[in-house]
């Protein structure tokens, strides 16, 4: 049963967002929270440490793009490392299907045993990198949605991307305070078929500073020269 001060302090982080979760879900959280901490020893997966920043800049951020997630959607989600926002989603939202793409193998590792101690149904870890699989035909242009949280700068982020995602589906991207990133991006999103739809700002706390929450359509179809290698996706972004 979940300390009572724990719940509190939960369910206090949640109804910020008018989220109201059931004991079940409630227990995944914490389950979660034991596991992040205890494989953040070994693998050093965030900096974050307090169950109180974990809840609010970890849980609780992830959460905030979750109204873009459209019901039964098949998303990838690029450079998992901790499970963010994947697991979170998963937790609040099982309706949706997941593919984790990682290229770290240990960190693979620990997204399956997460996976595994939540009972996730449609919950795939796939140890591997963005620039190669999205020129593969079984993945490219395969999903629904696609979602990434603290992996590059945007411009280069579409690149990794926007390949994966079918004609009319969405790249909801995860940045701190970001205008300056979406600036930059406007080439890389509409050379790779993309459209701003939606940019969500908000403020978790005084201070974690102002974040963004950018909904990308996908309105046509990627051309085939990308993704490109890695190393000229960052010597030369779009």
């Amino acid at each position: 049963m979940l300390n009572k001060c724990k719940m509190a302090f939960m369910n206090k982080v949640f109804e910020k967002q008018g989220i109201i979760l059931s004991e079940e879900k409630e227990r995944k959280f914490e389950k979660f929270c034991s596991l992040l901490k205890e494989y953040n020893e070994k693998f050093n997966l965030t900096s974050i440490k307090e169950d109180d920043e974990i809840y609010e800049k970890h849980f609780s951020d992830s959460l905030k793009g979750e109204e873009f997630f459209f019901k039964n959607a098949n998303v990838i989600e690029i450079g998992s490392g901790g499970g963010f926002p994947s697991v979170p989603l998963k937790i609040a939202r099982e309706d949706l299907s997941f593919t984790l793409l990682e290229a770290t193998e240990k960190k693979c590792g620990y997204l399956k045993t997460v996976g595994k101690a939540l009972s996730f149904d449609n919950f795939t870890v796939i140890c591997g990198r963005a620039e190669e699989l999205g020129k593969d035909s079984s993945y490219r242009e395969k999903f629904d949605m696609v979602t990434a949280r603290a992996v590059a700068r945007l411009n280069v982020l579409c690149e990794y991307c926007l390949p994966f995602i079918k004609t009319g589906g969405s790249f909801v991207a995860y940045k701190g305070d970001a205008e300056e990133e979406i600036n930059e991006a406007l080439n890389a999103i509409e050379t790779l078929g993309g459209k701003i739809v939606k940019v969500k700002n908000f403020v978790l706390s005084e201070k974690s500073g102002r974040r963004n929450v950018i909904v990308i359509e996908k309105v046509k179809s990627t051309p085939s020269e990308y993704p490109r290698s890695n190393g000229a996706i960052k010597k030369k972004p779009l």
